[in-house]
């Protein structure tokens, strides 16, 4: 695995073409664009993502999201060319040992932002094609801080620390006098013994650990997600609902395999209809629920039963897998008369009534 800030994906390239013949890439900017959809906040070095919808499809397809064009948080082009490159060669992560320690106070991602949208992100990062990559205690939602520590005396302590306080200093919140006077000194035996992990959190945060089990034995059992699905080879496609809402559709030779995985990070949708082929169920099959990140066991606040042939509602903060359920009729979803139907539609648009 190769940890590469400029994501230079010779990095997984064969040595008998100009590569280092490694096997995988960290991807960066699948962190970042997560982490902003998580916290909503996008300074320093996550200047250039928006976390929006269209950046979590697009690296779910693609990897890297930045491979040769211009990056303005560095003011030069980022990356190289890596769309010939398969799933597995990318390495997506919420956390690692980097960024959390990069946020000064050593907070978790699960310290700041939402159970449930945490829930839904989990869900993409163990769902989603790449290999996944868990920082330790994620899966029990530790909340141990993880601040940057090092065995140094004297003068090399001195810079570290100096070092540590210029780094962050990027960041406009943590040039804060008051929180500089808190930070955690690198060099201090303190230090390094605070980012221990409590292993009684793995009892207490029972529901967060079934969450992971069973994300990752849907991904071990389930042949749309197994497979780590390749956009480029015609595996899997995506497209987005809105800023915050998108669909990852994995095809498979069965259509009793194919899934859909259904991300909103956002409020609210309510769907009367879907103009994407994307959504259409394979042939004499329907669309059901499957899975539900909302689910009571994990801690949310209950599975919403949903019936695709009619209107329904994507709930914010959610992660939901459908699977294809052989059709038994083909009724319309109404019983109502289409005129009648129609006409409710017309008047409910109408800003007179």
């Amino acid at each position: 695995m190769s940890e590469n800030e400029p994501q230079q994906t010779n990095m997984v390239r064969p040595a008998d073409v100009g590569g280092h013949g490694l096997d995988a890439l960290w991807n960066d900017d699948f962190h970042r664009s997560a982490t902003v959809a998580l916290t909503g906040r996008s300074e320093a070095y996550y200047h250039d993502h928006r976390g929006t919808a269209q950046e979590l499809v697009s690296a779910a397809k693609y990897g890297c999201l930045f491979q040769g064009q211009r990056y303005d948080w560095q003011d030069k082009s980022r990356g190289t060319a890596g769309l010939d490159l398969k799933p597995w060669n990318f390495v997506h992560f919420l956390q690692n040992h980097d960024q959390v320690a990069n946020s000064g106070t050593g907070a978790r991602i699960g310290q700041i932002t939402s159970p449930a949208r945490l829930r839904a992100l989990t869900a993409l990062q163990l769902l989603g094609p790449q290999t996944p990559m868990l920082f330790q205690g994620q899966e029990f939602g530790s909340s141990s801080p993880f601040y940057y520590f090092a065995d140094h005396q004297g003068e090399i302590a001195d810079i570290v620390r100096q070092g540590r306080r210029s780094f962050i200093s990027q960041f406009p919140n943590l040039r804060d006098e008051e929180l500089i006077r808190q930070l955690a000194d690198p060099c201090a035996r303190t230090t390094f013994e605070k980012v221990k992990l409590d292993w009684a959190e793995w009892e207490r945060n029972a529901a967060l650990v079934l969450l992971h089990r069973d994300l990752l034995n849907l991904r071990q059992t389930n042949k749309a997600f197994s497979r780590q699905a390749c956009a480029r080879d015609g595996q899997m496609d995506g497209n987005i609902l809105s800023s915050s809402a998108f669909l990852l559709r994995f095809f498979a030779g069965k259509p009793s395999d194919e899934r859909i995985l259904l991300i909103n990070f956002g409020n609210d949708l309510v769907i009367d209809s879907l103009p994407d082929p994307l959504f259409a169920p394979p042939e004499a099959h329907q669309w059901h629920l499957s899975w539900s990140s909302e689910d009571a066991t994990y801690g949310g606040s209950g599975r919403r039963p949903c019936d695709f042939r009619k209107r329904w509602v994507l709930n914010g903060d959610i992660a939901l897998v459908l699977a294809p359920l052989k059709l038994q009729n083909r009724q319309n979803a109404s019983a109502m008369p289409i005129e009648d139907w129609q006409a409710g539609i017309l008047r409910a648009g109408d800003p007179g009534t």
